[in-house]
């Protein structure tokens, strides 16, 4: 389990989200949010009521389950929901986990039932019925009470709820939203805004409400968060400023994606992006498709009207670089990157939003023309700053004296800590990197074979061999030791990413431990500074053929057996029949073309890319663990290790 440390506002919201997955599935249409003086926090809905009868095969209550134990809720059943996003069973056994006292209750079948926990999740009272309510009135109540010692702070964060509950108003229209602060009776009165009002409980209690409708959609909401738009479009010559653009495509299943954009210069494209109804702090595929619609609407309109000025090129990134954003996605079985859900990572999603926005803006900029060209002016621009300090990197870049490997084929911002290197296995597989990259901040070293163990080669005789040598010439540093926590001299480093990039089976794996080896006992300070990474290629494709109008042929890529298992799993449930579902299996990176190698392992959007980490309190650990693998004096004790360990091991043969 795991969750934010900064205040226990993280855990608040998996119990919001749990809310809104009612909303978001038309059951709900009342929720509440209370924060009292006493620390805890209240959250209702007027939803169905987390169920309160025995599952079958079970021997607790579900709302028990859901509450304690991992992936326990309805929406794991897999027809609960159309569409979540929140945690019926991780996010709010967190809640309950981080929680000295927990509460719930729940109104179904004309009842009203209570359960509570304490110190961390322990059943304090079992599931019994506290007393009657109407037939048809149904919802949950959790009240919680953070535990302080998990967390830096105490308190909950009121403007990240604020936020929160806001942002879920214009997400999902027709439900009302209310934020609730206990306040003292003779506190003096905040006049923040008229959305501010006072309510008084049964228990004498006074509550500061605030509460939000937004009947103008998308648009209000963005004219609220950037109400200092228009001022910043004003231009010499006074012109309108441009407005709040909106569109939303969602295809058969209900999948898709809805979203406002403005334009203005050093907006930096920042926004909101939102998956089911969870804010995805860190963005992710859905975003990365957002942005490509984006870019290719701007560039298609720039195209057609002949706005480009001659030798400079557009990216994705002069375009995201004057926008702000809302992004709202429903994807049906939403994965994300790490359980505090921050970063979408369905690769599906990238195409899926993309399609939601291109075609709708391309539209728009041509129907408003003299509009979408002030609006590909601003990426022009961006463009054109870019192109400059380029050309500077490269005026550098040619006045020094630099003796590159022959096979390194170089990037435009080498030298930068914007571009990456990848040291991929193979000339096959190097050529199809080369030309599936980005050549502008993307280059690629191939390196022939295995490189040598070199756990005991000394550091003046290391660059005898010529693999290694053209790594180090390559990156641009001399191998150098541990300094005792004294970083030694990068100055000369090319490169902001040092990328492994291996087949994924185990003569990748191998190659990945001996190129750790190499930059664990000859580099370290790359490991130290968080330049090294691993780069992820899939195992299998998975192609599944089109069903119907609303659900086009689709592709899988995946890691390893277990996410293929998942994958086929899924698909046999939206009712394809295995004979109809083609799986590949990668034999290496050289098999892959250019396109398939960019979409899965080299698109920043799309691929996974693990950062090598050693921490100070892990790197005695870490050296005696590489000494017994590595070490030729260490067979006997290596041999042990196997027989012992050899069993966990999951490895493709």
């Amino acid at each position: 389990m795991y969750t934010r440390t900064e205040s226990p506002t993280h855990i608040i919201q998996e119990v919001l989200d749990n809310a809104a997955d009612e909303a978001l599935a038309g059951y709900a249409k009342h929720i509440d949010l209370i924060v009292y003086k006493n620390g805890s926090i209240e959250v209702r809905d007027d939803g169905r009521g987390i169920p309160t009868g025995i599952p079958a095969g079970q021997k607790l209550p579900a709302v028990e389950l859901v509450f304690t134990q991992l992936h326990a809720g309805g929406k794991f059943e897999g027809d609960a929901y159309k569409f979540s996003g929140g945690l019926h069973g991780v996010g709010v056994s967190v809640t309950n986990a981080l929680s000295t006292r927990l509460e719930v209750e729940v109104k179904r079948h004309g009842e009203v039932y209570q359960i509570v926990f304490v110190d961390g999740g322990k059943r304090e009272s079992a599931l019994k019925v506290i007393g009657a309510c109407g037939e048809n009135e149904t919802g949950t109540k959790v009240v919680c009470w953070p535990d302080a010692k998990y967390f830096h702070s105490p308190d909950v964060s009121m403007n990240e709820l604020e936020h929160l509950v806001r942002s879920k108003a214009v997400l999902m229209p027709g439900v009302s939203m209310r934020l609730m602060k206990e306040i003292s009776h003779n506190a003096a009165i905040d006049p923040d805004t008229n959305e501010a009002n006072f309510v008084t409980t049964e228990d004498g209690r006074l509550l500061q409400v605030k509460s939000w409708s937004y009947p103008g959609g998308f648009t209000q909401y963005m004219e609220e968060q950037y109400p200092d738009t228009a001022a910043e479009f004003e231009v010499e010559d006074s012109k309108a400023p441009i407005p709040v653009i909106t569109g939303e495509m969602f295809v058969e299943n209900g999948e898709g994606a809805a979203w406002a954009i403005t334009f203005r210069p050093g907006a930096g494209g920042r926004g909101e992006s939102y998956v089911n109804l969870i804010p995805t702090l860190s963005g992710g595929t859905h975003e990365a498709g957002f942005r490509n619609g984006i870019f290719d609407a701007i560039r298609s309109f720039a195209d057609h009207h002949a706005l480009m000025p001659r030798g400079i090129k557009l990216s994705a990134e002069d375009c995201w670089s004057s926008v702000n954003f809302l992004l709202s996605s429903s994807i049906k079985e939403p994965e994300f990157q790490g359980q505090t859900k921050e970063k979408l990572s369905n690769r599906d999603a990238l195409k899926l939003t993309t399609n939601a926005t291109y075609p709708i803006l391309e539209s728009w900029l041509n129907q408003n023309p003299e509009l979408g060209k002030r609006i590909a002016d601003m990426s022009i621009r961006a463009a054109t700053i870019r192109s400059k300090s380029i050309q500077k990197v490269e005026k550098k870049k040619t006045s020094g004296i630099s003796i590159l490997p022959d096979k390194l084929s170089d990037c435009e911002l080498a030298g930068t800590m914007e571009a990456e290197v990848f040291l991929v296995e193979g000339d096959s597989a190097g050529g199809s990197a080369k030309m599936g990259r980005d050549r502008e901040r993307q280059a690629i070293l191939p390196v022939k074979g295995k490189i040598l163990n070199s756990w005991h080669i000394d550091q003046d005789t290391i660059l005898a061999s010529k693999e290694v040598h053209d790594v180090f010439q390559g990156i641009g540093i001399n191998p150098h030791n541990l300094h005792n926590g004294k970083e030694s001299d990068l100055a000369g480093l090319r490169y902001g990413k040092v990328c492994i990039l291996s087949d994924a089976d185990v003569d990748g794996s191998h190659i990945q431990v001996l190129f750790l080896t190499l930059f664990i006992r000859h580099a370290p300070d790359l490991i130290r500074q968080g330049r090294l990474y691993i780069a992820m290629p899939p195992l299998y494709r998975i192609d599944a053929p089109a069903k119907g109008k609303g659900k086009p042929e689709q592709k899988f890529y995946v890691a390893d057996e277990r996410e293929k298992a998942k994958t086929l799993s899924k698909l046999m449930k939206e009712g394809f029949q295995e004979h109809q579902l083609t799986v590949q299996r990668f034999k290496g990176l050289g098999e892959m073309n250019p396109d398939q190698l960019w979409e899965t392992t080299l698109c920043p959007d799309t691929r996974r890319l693990v950062k090598v980490v050693m921490s100070e309190d892990e790197m005695t650990e870490t050296l005696a663990t590489f000494d017994m693998m590595m070490s030729s004096s260490e067979s006997g004790q290596r041999k042990e290790w196997m027989e012992a360990k050899g069993h966990l091991v999951e490895a493709d043969i």
